[in-house]
């Protein structure tokens, strides 16, 4: 098929190859414009740009689809059958949506209409869901509300974190959206409201640990927010991110939430509103990511300090 794409992270890279892959023609790929990243805070390319660029492809990076006359025009030039979005990042106007005979084709990280929006990996992490899937959907003037063409489930891991299961998706996504890729004409199963959630962008500030909140919410927050923007307390007024954590449910809970109860082999202990967790990867200011006992060879954390 002849398909335009659209789509910024990894997550739409890993569609794009797979399009590549199987012999479709993509005459254009759409990426959000150079960001600047990392310590340097150089511009960088999205990973779509850089595997365009890698297949030749060119690659348009506007910096919005609205009120874009010029840009429509030149989309509907390549005579694409529909166009492929992926985590793009930039809503698509009804002009645009109504350029391609067979529409424009969502790969959305959720069963939907569970988790509408745009972190829906890091939400369903949070939620404590067991499943998440792929949802491959006709877009439409709505967020996420769209006919939805095929899903597939998969099982959200007791130690998921936000990197494994984005990884999951990733490929799970890419697969079904070249098996769906024949039957794009049908007209797809109009998603219910029942049972409709929305999932809001990841604030930096959610990070936070508040160790007064339950072990169980807590170590779900570290492994949602594994890479990012990850979970983070204070240790002697720096910053000390947490990677990787363990409830220990029997903890009573009774002393100061935040307090650290042992520190042990196995890693830190500490105390929650209800129960503690056990801190198994860290990482201080400017240093690496360590495994607790490690960590802990530089660092004297005695019983009874206060993180946070």
């Amino acid at each position: 098929m002849k398909l335009l794409f659209a789509g910024t992270p990894e997550f739409a890279a890993t569609a794009l190859a797979a399009l590549l892959a199987a012999g479709h023609e993509i005459p254009l790929s759409l990426t959000q414009p150079d960001r600047p990243a990392g310590r340097g805070m150089r511009l960088q390319a999205s990973p779509v740009k850089v595997l365009s660029i890698r297949n030749n492809l060119p690659v348009s990076q506007p910096l919005s689809l609205r009120n874009a006359p010029d840009l429509a025009a030149e989309l509907a030039s390549f005579g694409a059958e529909a166009m492929i979005v992926a985590a793009y990042g930039l809503i698509l106007p009804p002009e645009i949506l109504a350029l391609f005979p067979l529409g424009c084709i969502n790969i959305h990280a959720s069963l939907l209409p569970r988790w509408r929006g745009a972190a829906p990996i890091q939400r369903a992490i949070l939620a404590g869901d067991t499943e998440t899937g792929i949802s491959i959907m006709r877009m439409e003037a709505g967020l996420d509300t769209g006919p939805v063409l095929a899903q597939r489930r998969i099982a959200i891991a007791a130690d998921e974190t936000a990197a494994s299961l984005h990884d999951r998706l990733a490929a799970l996504g890419a697969a079904l959206l070249l098996e769906t890729l024949p039957r794009l004409a049908e007209a797809g199963a109009v998603q219910p409201e029942t049972g409709a959630t929305y999932a809001a962008r990841i604030d930096k500030a959610e990070a936070k640990i508040d160790w007064r909140a339950d072990a169980r919410e807590l170590e779900r927050k570290i492994r949602a927010f594994n890479p990012f923007p990850a979970a983070q307390t204070r240790l002697d007024g720096a910053p000390l991110k947490i990677w990787r954590a363990r409830v220990f449910p029997e903890a009573t809970g009774s002393q100061t939430p935040g307090m650290v109860l042992a520190s042990r082999e196995t890693g830190l202990l500490v105390a929650c509103g209800t129960g503690a967790l056990l801190l198994e990867e860290l990482q201080g200011a400017g240093g690496k990511r360590l495994a607790a006992p490690d960590f802990l060879r530089g660092h004297t954390i005695a019983p009874g300090k206060i993180l946070g």
